[in-house]
C-alpha cells in the first residue's frame, strides 16, 4: 500500500474493501452534507453495502476502470477523490470528490485532483479529464475553475433528484494538450508568494516611482508584529510604527533608488498557518552613498476568512 504525504498532516492512499468499516463510520459523519452531491449508491447505508461500494471500485482497478482514494486527515477518514470512469482506449476519463465540513477549505481536494490528472495525462496518455457537478455545488465548481478546466456545457434535467424533481448536470474539462498553460500551482504557496513580493515591492522608489506603502497594512493583520534585530537588541513595532519612519525616508529624498528582492526562501504549510525564511538582497542611495546589500527574513503568516496575511516578521541583514 502506498500513502501520499498531502499538505496540513494529511495523507492520500487507496481506499480499499478491507477499510468497510472505517469508510462506513466515515459516511455516517458525512452523509447529510454529501448526499444532496454524490449518487446514492455511494452513500452506504450500513456494512454491507460499504463493503459492496469498496468492492466494485477495486474490480474497477482491477479492470483499469475506477479507481478510489481516501484523504487522510490526523488519521481519520474525511473524505476522498475517484476516477468515476477512466477509459484508457477512449483517452478519456471523470474525475469526482467529496469531502466531511471539518475537512473543507484547506486545498485537499484540488491538490489531489491536480496530481491525478498529471498521471492520467502525464503517464497515462489519455487526453481529456472530465468534471461533472450540479449547477449549484459551488464548492465543486470552484475545484474545476482552480484546476483551469472549461465548462462545456449543462445537461438539462438529466436525472431525478431525491426528491423526483429532474436536476441539471453541468460537465467542465480539460484537455491534455492545454494542461501544461493551465496547471494551477499550489494554491497557499502560490499566496504566500504573492504577499512576500507585495511586500518587499512596498518599498520600491527606483526610477522615480512611489513606494506603495499601503501594500504593506494590506498584507498585515491589523495586530501584526515587526522585528528589527539587527542591532544589539531587538526593536519591535506594530504595522503604524514600522511604516511611519520608512514613508518618510523613502519619500523625501533619504533614501532613493532603492529596492529589495527575495534570492531564496523555504516555506512550510500547516494547516490555518504557515513559515517562511527567506534570503533578500536589497540596493539603494541613502544620504548620497551608494549601498547594497543582504540577509534574512523570518514570517510567519495566518490564513484569515478574507486570505493569508502576515502576522509576524523578524529580520537580521548585513549592509555593505
Amino acid at each position: 500500500m502506498f500513502a501520499i504525504p498531502l499538505r496540513v498532516g494529511a495523507e492520500l492512499r487507496p481506499l480499499e474493501p478491507h477499510d468497510a468499516e472505517e469508510f462506513l463510520a466515515h459516511i455516517d459523519r458525512a452523509r447529510t452534507h454529501i448526499s444532496p452531491w454524490v449518487g446514492a449508491s455511494f452513500v452506504a447505508a450500513d456494512l454491507a453495502g460499504a463493503r459492496a461500494v469498496l468492492r466494485r471500485y477495486a474490480d474497477g482497478q482491477a479492470a483499469d476502470q475506477q479507481r478510489l482514494y481516501g484523504i487522510w486527515l490526523g488519521g481519520v477518514l474525511v473524505g476522498g477523490t475517484m476516477f468515476v470512469s477512466f477509459d484508457a482506449a477512449l483517452g478519456v476519463c471523470e474525475i469526482g470528490c467529496w469531502l466531511e465540513p471539518g475537512a473543507e477549505g484547506r486545498g485537499l481536494v484540488t491538490q489531489v485532483v491536480r496530481m491525478m490528472i498529471d498521471w492520467a495525462f502525464e503517464t497515462r496518455g489519455l487526453a481529456r479529464a472530465q468534471w461533472c457537478t450540479l449547477p449549484d455545488n459551488a464548492r465543486s465548481i470552484a475545484v474545476a475553475r482552480r484546476l483551469g478546466m472549461s465548462l462545456d456545457g449543462t445537461l438539462r434535467h438529466y436525472y431525478p433528484g431525491p426528491d423526483g424533481a429532474r436536476r441539471d448536470k453541468q460537465v467542465w474539462s480539460v484537455l491534455a494538450a492545454d494542461w501544461p498553460a493551465v496547471r494551477p500551482p499550489d494554491a497557499d504557496k502560490a499566496e504566500l508568494d504573492r504577499l512576500t513580493r507585495r511586500f518587499l515591492g512596498a518599498f520600491t522608489n527606483t526610477g522615480g516611482i512611489r513606494p506603495d506603502i499601503d501594500a504593506i497594512r494590506s498584507v498585515f493583520i491589523p495586530q501584526g508584529t515587526i522585528i528589527d534585530n539587527v542591532g544589539a537588541e531587538p526593536v519591535v513595532y506594530d504595522v503604524e510604527e514600522f511604516i511611519a519612519p520608512r514613508e518618510k525616508m523613502l519619500t523625501d529624498g533619504t533614501l532613493v533608488d532603492f529596492a529589495e528582492w527575495e534570492v531564496a526562501e523555504r516555506t512550510e504549510i500547516f494547516g490555518s498557518i504557515a513559515h517562511r525564511f527567506t534570503e533578500y538582497r536589497k540596493s539603494g542611495v541613502r544620504d548620497g552613498t551608494r549601498f547594497e546589500g543582504g540577509g534574512h527574513k523570518t514570517i510567519q503568516f495566518v490564513r484569515t476568512p478574507t486570505g493569508w496575511r502576515m502576522s509576524s516578521m523578524a529580520w537580521d541583514d548585513v549592509t555593505s
